[in-house]
C-alpha cells in the first residue's frame, strides 16, 4: 500500500510524527519545528532519499502525530516515545545500563567513597564516568589503599562496635567506633577530592609541603606516610592522558554514517584527562526490499542532509544524557545543531549550563578525529544482524526483531514461577522482564500446565507480539504453549521454538531446537552465532526466572520469621523492610531509631523493641 502525503491534513506546529507499517507498529519516530514541511520532506522520489529513509517510507502504511507548544517539549516527547516503543527505524540506546560514577557524601561528618549509576539532587559530589566497571572498582581499591576512608554502609556504622579488618590493615581510620578527628578526616577528604577533581598539582605540592613539614620536625614516620601516598598519586596520574591544560569537564562526539550504517563514539574528558570512551553502532536495517535490490542509479545512496546529522545528534543527546546521568558543562559535536532546544533540555537536567558547539581549536577538531575514528572501528567490529539470522536459520516467516523466551521454576512443586526475558536486535529489554506467580499450580510438578497458564496470560497482556518465542524444554514444552495459543485465540500462532540440553548418555554434544510441525531439531551448526544466541537467551531466561524464586522463597522465609515475633505484623514488618536491610540492623537499631520511622510511635517501637531483643536473644 502506497502512502500519500496531503499537505493541508499537517499543522504547520511544531510536535511529533509516529511512522506505522501495516500492522499498526511503529517503526519511526521523529519531531520537527514545522510537522507539515518536516512529512513534507519524506515524499520525494527516492533516489533523493537517503538509504535509511528509503527502507522505512517502504514500510510506512500511515503517520499519525502529536502536536506540542515548542520544540524542546516535542524533542522530550520524542525520546520518552522511542524509549518505550524501540521503533525499527530510529537510533535507539537499548543498552540501560548507566556509566559507573564516584559519589562522596560531602554532607557526612565522615563522608564514605561509593560507586553508583545515578546522579541525584542529594548534595553529594560526582566523578567520572567510567564505562568499564572494573576499571572503576580498580581506581576505587587504589583510592582506598592511598586514603583511609570509611568503607561501611551508613547502617553498619552507626550499630558497629569494634573496628572492621580494613582498619587493622591500615586502609580506614575506623571512625565508626574510633575517636578521630573531624579535621583530620576532612583534610583526608579535601585530598580525595582533589585526587578525583583533577586538581593533580595542587594535590601534589599540597602533599610535598606535608610531607617536608614532618621531615623537618623529625617525624619520619609521618613523612614516610605522606611520601608514600605521594608516589602512588603519582603512579595513578601516569596512566590517565593529558589533553588539555585548562582542568575542565567536556565529552566530544565523532559521527559516521555510510551504506554500512551509523557509528558514533563519545569520549570522557575530565579536569583534561581523556578517562574513557563508549561506542555505538546502528546498522542500515537489512532484509527490506529497498535494500536487496541492486544496480542502478536510483539505488545509490543519496547524500546526507544537514537536518538528518542534526536530528540524529539530537535524538542520541537527549537519550543519552538522561535525567539521572552526569552530564559535563560543554559537549563538543561534529556538526552544530540549528535549535536550541538540546541544550536547554541537558541544562534543565544539568542544573547549570551547558553548551553543545562544534571544535574549535586544533585539540578540539583531533579529539573529534579520535571519536570519529572509533565509531569507524566499532562499525567494523559490528555482529550480524541476528534477527534476519534467526528468520534464515529457524524458517521463520519474517525477521525476527522481538524474541521472547520462556522458562518455569519450582522447588518440589512449591512457589512456582513462570519468568519471560525479552530481546530486541539482539539486545535485552530489562524492562520488559516479567515473573509470574501461579499459585494455582502449588504442588503439581506439572511445568506443561505452568507453561499453558502463562501462555494464556502472554496474550491477554496484549501488544507488543514476538516475532520468535524460545520456550525451554524439548517437544513436549513446545506442544504445551502451542495448543494454549491456539486455545487463546491466536491462530496463526506466533513463530515459536524451543530449545533442549543434548542428552549426553546417547552420545549428543550440543542443543537441540526444535520448532512445530518437525520431528527432528533443526540443523543450526554448533558454536555457531544463531545457536549461541539461542543458548544465551535460554539461560537468561532460566538464571532469571530461578533467582525470581529464590527471591520469593527467601522473602517468604524471613516474613514469617519477622512475623512470629509478637508485636510484628505485616503491616509493621514491611515498614522495618524499608528502612533496614536485614534483620540483624533492626535488631541493633535503638528504641529512639525505631520510635522515628514513620508509622510506628513510641508505644509500637518498644512492642518491636522488646520483640527483636527477645528474638535475638537479647536481654
Amino acid at each position: 500500500m502506497t502512502l500519500l502525503f496531503v499537505s493541508n491534513a499537517y499543522p504547520e506546529a511544531p510536535g511529533v510524527y509516529l511512522f506505522k507499517d501495516g500492522k499498526q507498529r511503529i517503526i519511526y519516530v521523529g519531531k520537527a519545528k514545522n510537522i507539515r514541511k518536516r512529512l513534507g520532506s519524506y515524499f520525494r522520489p527516492p533516489k533523493l532519499l537517503p538509504l535509511k529513509t528509503r527502507a522505512m517510507m517502504s514500510k510506512a502504511a500511515g503517520v499519525d502525530i502529536l502536536c506540542t507548544t515548542t520544540e524542546k517539549e516535542a524533542l522530550l516527547l520524542e525520546s520518552s516515545l522511542i524509549k518505550k516503543h524501540h521503533p525499527r527505524y530510529n537510533i535507539c540506546l537499548r543498552d540501560d545500563k548507566q556509566y559507573v560514577l564516584f559519589k562522596l557524601d560531602a554532607k557526612a561528618d565522615f563522608p564514605r567513597l561509593t560507586l553508583t549509576r545515578r546522579v541525584l539532587k542529594d548534595g553529594a559530589l560526582y566523578f567520572g564516568p567510567f564505562i568499564s566497571s572494573h576499571g572503576a572498582r580498580q581506581t576505587l581499591k587504589a583510592v582506598h589503599r592511598l586514603f583511609r576512608l570509611r568503607r561501611c554502609k551508613d547502617t553498619v556504622f552507626r550499630n558497629r562496635i569494634r573496628p572492621c579488618l580494613f582498619h587493622h590493615i591500615g586502609q580506614c581510620l575506623g571512625p565508626c567506633v574510633l575517636d578521630v578527628s573531624k579535621t583530620s578526616y576532612a583534610d583526608m577528604v579535601r585530598q580525595v577530592r582533589m585526587f578525583l577533581g583533577g586538581q593533580s598539582r595542587e594535590l601534589i605540592a599540597g602533599l610535598k609541603e606535608l610531607m617536608q613539614e614532618h621531615s623537618d620536625r623529625m617525624e619520619y614516620e609521618k613523612a614516610a606516610e605522606f611520601r608514600d601516598l605521594l608516589k602512588g598519586v603519582n603512579q595513578t596520574l601516569e596512566r590517565q592522558a593529558v589533553v588539555f591544560h585548562d582542568e575542565l569537564d567536556r565529552d566530544v562526539i565523532g559521527l559516521v554514517r555510510n551504506s554500512q550504517g551509523t557509528g558514533l563514539s563519545v569520549l570522557f574528558i575530565r579536569q583534561g584527562r581523556l578517562l574513557d570512551s563508549k561506542s555505538y553502532f546502528w546498522p542500515i536495517v537489512e532484509g527490506d526490499a529497498v535494500l536487496e535490490s541492486t544496480g542502478g542509479e536510483d539505488n545509490a545512496p543519496a547524500e546526507e542532509e544537514p537536518d538528518v546529522l542534526t536530528e540524529l545528534l539530537e535524538s542520541f543527546l537527549v537519550q543519552f544524557y538522561g535525567p539521572e546521568q552526569y552530564i559535563p558543562r560543554r559537549i563538543i559535536l561534529p556538526v552544530s545543531l540549528d535549535s536550541d532546544s538540546t541544550a536547554e533540555v541537558l541544562t534543565e537536567r544539568r542544573g547549570a549550563a551547558v553548551r553543545l558547539t562544534p571544535a574549535r581549536g586544533d585539540a578540539e577538531k583531533r579529539l573529534v578525529e579520535m571519536a570519529r575514528a572509533n565509531a569507524m572501528e566499532a562499525m567494523k567490529q559490528r555482529e550480524p544482524d541476528m534477527g534476519n539470522l534467526l528468520a534464515e536459520q529457524l524458517l521463520l516467516p519474517a525477521r525476527a526483531g522481538r524474541v521472547e523466551a520462556v522458562d518455569v521454576s519450582h522447588l518440589g512443586g512449591q512457589g512456582v514461577r513462570v519468568g519471560m526475558v525479552v530481546f530486541e536486535d539482539g539486545g535485552p529489554r530489562k524492562d520488559a522482564y516479567r515473573i509470574h506467580a501461579i499459585p494455582e499450580l502449588e504442588g503439581t510438578h506439572d511445568d506443561y500446565l505452568a507453561l499453558a497458564h502463562w501462555a494464556k496470560r502472554r496474550v491477554a497482556a496484549g501488544p507488543p507480539w514476538p516475532d520468535l518465542l524460545l520456550v525451554d524444554g524439548g517437544r513436549g514444552q513446545l506442544s504445551a504453549v502451542m495448543r494454549a495459543l491456539a486455545e487463546a485465540g491466536v491462530e496463526p500462532a506466533w513463530p515459536v521454538a524451543s530449545i533442549a540440553k543434548a542428552g549426553r548418555s546417547g552420545g549428543e554434544l550440543e542443543d537441540r531446537v526444535f520448532r512445530p510441525g518437525r520431528k527432528n531439531p533443526l540443523p543450526l551448526k554448533p558454536g555457531g552465532k544463531a545457536l549461541l544466541f539461542l543458548q544465551h537467551l535460554r539461560d537468561s531466561v532460566h538464571r532469571f526466572t530461578i533467582s525470581r524464586q529464590r527471591q520469593s522463597r527467601k522473602k517468604a522465609a524471613l516474613e514469617s520469621r519477622l512475623t512470629s515475633i509478637p508485636g510484628i505484623g505485616a503491616k509493621t514488618s514491611r515498614i522495618l523492610w524499608n528502612h533496614f536491610p536485614d534483620i540483624d540492623a533492626m535488631r541493633k537499631a535503638s528504641l529512639e531509631e525505631l520510635a522515628a520511622l514513620p508509622g510506628l510511635g513510641p508505644d509500637k517501637a518498644g512492642k518491636v523493641y522488646r520483640g527483636l531483643r527477645s528474638e535475638g536473644g537479647g536481654s
